[in-house]
């Protein structure tokens, strides 16, 4: 047994032993005996150990549980503020409260919050940090992370004795018994030490001034650059000039007649909107062009083509200005009628796996003021066949992409309309009504609207990339439907439901009178007093 030192306050009394089993009956002895403040510590973990001490299931899961709560709580509760209260949008047809798309956030902050409450309360429960721990006093305890076993009883519990331990412990089978007493190392930081931290806060406040004093001043000079290599990359970004093609463009087309993977298709009139082969009666280098354009591999002859010749595959090679020589004017420019030759061939059925194509022709925007004639001989009829299906999937495809812009009812007034007016923008172009009576079907075809969702118009971008050919054409479809509804006369409703839409319309209008009679009664009334 150790020599006691009872000059110094006593922290506890500690044990050694050579192997597990002399540590566990050692360990089982002391937790029969009611101690509750002890401890173990073992060069390797030992099995049985925590029942053996008697150490209870800790509550750090319990404070785990409730981090991750707490960050689901507040992500959803930030999520539902932020997209639905406090600015309300659509984003890609999702509904203002969208639970499913809350939930990648919502993981995010309950793994963060909980790993907080674990890291955080593993330190409040242990103590911690501790900058000096009184076992280390003791000059055998270096052996516990090599080949010995220590037993400690604190000092704190209830039934401690230093004697009866310091007994009870010699009974155990130890050779070894210590009283565990405070470290006498001095206290005090070393005055070289304090200067040296005292140095490092002061210059590490140094780039915090210079970035502040850079935020609010302006300098003639170029900054700084630590790398240059990351200030001066020689990439592009879009819409830059670039001195290493002829045309000065950084952002390269594609190669005329390239196709993605798996999206071949060689239907030109189903991918355009246009009836080629009417087109190639009345301009052929223009139908050559675009044929080129979308299908390489089904290519127009140079020969004039006459009602007796059917197209062939010709020339393979690249014509750059291919898309430009197809040209459709603006949606808001006069457009008789008349001028729209009529197809010559039937609409037909869409293939099955139809995709979209890269290359498109452009719709500009034609600021004149003549009229302008379109000889472009768009589709009339959409080529999809037309069912409760296709309107379904053209009304997800226009909630996602146009509803934003034209509005849920295709008025032309969505979120993204009213923010432009609620900020005043003023480079904005407010958006087309669909129920404008130029865009219905006999003045602007459903090639040509297949053609602008295409492409565009306007500030309008091309949608070509993003929506898959017959997904365009289903847009098409439903924003015809959306202009029937609005024109639709009750003899198109189902028999069995006619007596119910005219009893809520004249509901409805008896509702106007009565709140125009209101109305009126008030004026009267304010009249009045006025006189």
């Amino acid at each position: 047994m150790a020599e006691t030192n009872t000059n110094k306050r006593v922290h506890g009394i500690v044990a050694e032993y050579t192997s597990v089993d002399s540590l566990l009956k050692a360990s089982r002895r002391i937790r029969d005996a009611g101690y509750k403040k002890i401890d173990a510590f073992t060069p390797f973990p030992v099995h049985g150990i925590d029942e053996a001490l008697g150490i209870k299931p800790t509550v750090l899961p319990w404070i785990a549980l409730a981090g991750g709560l707490t960050g689901t709580i507040t992500a959803l509760v930030m999520q539902i503020f932020m997209n639905t209260i406090d600015y309300p949008y659509i984003i890609s047809g999702k509904p203002y409260l969208s639970l499913p798309a809350f939930m990648p956030v919502a993981f995010e902050l309950t793994v963060l919050f909980a790993s907080f409450g674990a890291f955080f309360g593993m330190w409040a429960l242990n103590g911690l940090p501790r900058f000096s721990n009184p076992m280390f006093t003791d000059p055998r305890f270096d052996r516990a992370t090599d080949d010995r076993f220590f037993l400690y009883i604190d000092a704190k519990d209830d039934r401690f004795d230093a004697a009866g331990v310091e007994r009870l412990l010699g009974e155990t089978g130890t050779e070894y018994i210590n009283q565990v007493v405070a470290d006498d190392s001095p206290t005090t930081i070393p005055k070289p030490l304090i200067t040296i931290i005292t140095i490092v806060i002061a210059l590490s406040i140094i780039p915090a001034l210079i970035v502040a004093k850079m935020r609010v001043t302006t300098s003639s000079q170029p900054r700084f650059h630590i790398f240059p290599d990351m200030d001066f990359s020689p990439a592009k970004d879009l819409q830059m000039v670039s001195t290493l093609f002829a045309d000065g463009r950084s952002m390269r087309p594609d190669v005329p007649g390239t196709v993605a993977r798996g999206q071949l298709n060689q239907d030109l009139d189903f991918m355009t909107g246009i009836d080629v082969e009417e087109l190639s009666r009345i301009d052929l280098p223009r139908a050559q062009k675009l044929a080129r354009a979308y299908s390489p591999s089904a290519l127009l002859d140079d020969e004039p083509k006459t009602a007796d010749k059917p197209m062939a595959a010709g020339k393979s090679d690249a014509v750059p200005d291919a898309i430009e020589e197809v040209k459709a004017p603006d949606a808001a420019a006069s457009i008789p009628a008349e001028t729209v030759p009529e197809p010559t061939k039937p609409a037909t059925e869409n293939p099955s796996n139809q995709p979209s194509l890269n290359a498109a022709e452009k719709s500009d925007s034609v600021d004149t003021a003549a009229p302008v004639v379109d000889n472009t001989p768009w589709l009339k009829r959409n080529p999809l066949v037309i069912d409760n299906e296709v309107l379904q999937q053209g009304q997800l495809q226009f909630n996602i992409y146009c509803a934003v812009c034209h509005g849920a009812n295709g008025s032309g007034n969505g979120l993204v309309n009213r923010r432009a007016q609620k900020i005043l923008a003023t480079t904005w172009t407010p958006p087309s009504s669909m129920h404008d009576e130029a865009i219905y079907s006999d003045k602007y075809p459903d090639g040509k609207l297949f053609n602008t969702i295409t492409n565009g118009v306007r500030k309008m971008p091309g949608y070509g990339a993003q929506i898959p050919v017959e997904d365009r054409w289903a847009i098409v479809a439903y924003v015809r439907a959306l202009q029937r509804s609005q024109n639709a006369s009750l003899d198109l409703v189902p028999a069995d439901q006619r007596q119910q839409i005219q009893e809520r319309k004249q509901a409805i209008d008896k509702a106007l009178a009565e709140q125009a009679e209101q109305e009126k009664k008030k004026a009267a009334e304010a009249a009045a007093k006025k006189s």
